[in-house]
């Protein structure tokens, strides 16, 4: 399969690093004129740049109105969206307060949504879209070490499957990808402590993580970004077409059904 999406332009919010940074790599790759997102510029545009090509950069804050509002006037029309800038904090329920739980849904649910209301109109009109929500398998598999995390990415999945109800006969596709355990940077600096007192290599910690709070996987390891980056660009291909409303698992088998 030959995935060619010349002449496309893709936006990737959260994507200086991570699985972000896969992802607007791995379209680029496929001939997108790929548009970085982060928060700031130096950062924002050095991912850029180590993309090559057409990458450009656009720093702004997409989970912040005023934010948003610079992004959509710098980039007014994308043909594929990647929403996902997001943010987790492992925290016990009752040690979290509203604070935390608005922040996880502002960056992770309403980041989303205000981009949907943006973009989604003028892909209808061009008859042509990708829409692709990062979700998680905590949508369905929620951590009790992060509850208010595993009710945003919930939403997400909730979210993506109304809006490809709401652009059907479009030619607009909505989904939503659930990667699992990842080997992401987050995920690296959440497990420093734990490379640092083991000795271990950072894919061996994030192994024992994964066995020992994810004992469902089924692969017994982190993915890698790059895996994950790989759905992502098929979701956002031609030869996709007929896949939208759909909650697509790169999560190695950790959510335990067969839907």
């Amino acid at each position: 399969m030959k995935i060619d999406l010349s002449g496309k332009t893709a936006l990737v919010t959260g994507s200086t690093e991570g699985i972000g940074f896969a992802a607007a790599k791995g379209l680029a790759e496929a001939g997108a004129a790929v548009v970085v997102n982060g928060r700031t510029q130096g950062k924002t545009e050095a991912a850029a740049a180590r993309i090559g090509g057409q990458a450009r950069a656009v720093a702004a804050d997409v989970a912040d109105p005023a934010g948003f509002a610079a992004l959509v006037e710098a980039l007014p029309h994308v043909d594929i969206l990647v929403s996902n800038a997001g943010i987790f904090q492992p925290a016990d329920f009752f040690e979290t307060d509203d604070a935390l739980w608005d922040r996880h849904w502002q960056v992770n649910v309403m980041a989303g949504v205000r981009l949907a209301r943006h973009y989604l109109p003028g892909m209808a009109e061009r008859k042509w879209g990708r829409f692709i929500m990062l979700a998680s398998e905590s949508a369905f598999n929620i951590p009790v070490e992060m509850i208010h995390y595993g009710v945003s990415k919930t939403a997400d999945v909730a979210v993506a499957r109304g809006l490809a109800k709401r652009m059907a006969g479009t030619g607009v596709t909505v989904n939503s990808v659930l990667p699992g355990p990842t080997l992401s940077d987050g995920v690296g600096t959440m497990l420093k402590d734990e490379q640092a007192r083991t000795g271990k290599s950072l894919e061996d910690v994030a192994a024992d993580f994964v066995n020992t709070h994810r004992p469902t996987s089924i692969i017994r390891r982190a993915a890698t970004v790059e895996e994950v980056a790989n759905m992502i660009v098929y979701v956002a291909s031609p030869q996709a077409s007929a896949t939208t409303g759909a909650a697509l698992r790169v999560d190695g088998g950790v959510v335990d059904t067969l839907m």
